[in-house]
């Protein structure tokens, strides 16, 4: 497991909807929300906990991947919210 540094996050990003519950197509945004569940936080981190659902700026996070599993690290700033 990847441990994050100071005020950052390490989540496993989750595919946003492509489309509305009553079927509408969703367009493409420039710079759209991403969603991810947070696996670790830094010491640092003070708004977001393990296991939180978290919404941030797709272009914000660093990708990384190991042992074949895809990680994101993003700096607690960039988090615009927790999904209840």
């Amino acid at each position: 497991m990847l441990k994050p540094l100071k005020d950052r996050v390490v989540a496993r990003k989750e595919t946003a909807a492509t489309k509305t519950a009553s079927g509408l197509l969703l367009g493409e945004a420039t710079e759209k929300p991403a969603y991810a569940v947070v696996e670790a936080v830094g010491a640092e981190a003070k708004t977001v906990k393990k296991g939180d659902k978290i919404v941030f700026k797709e272009y914000t996070a660093t990708e990384i991947k190991v042992d074949g599993v895809e990680y994101l690290i993003i700096k607690e700033d960039d988090v615009l919210g927790v999904i209840a």
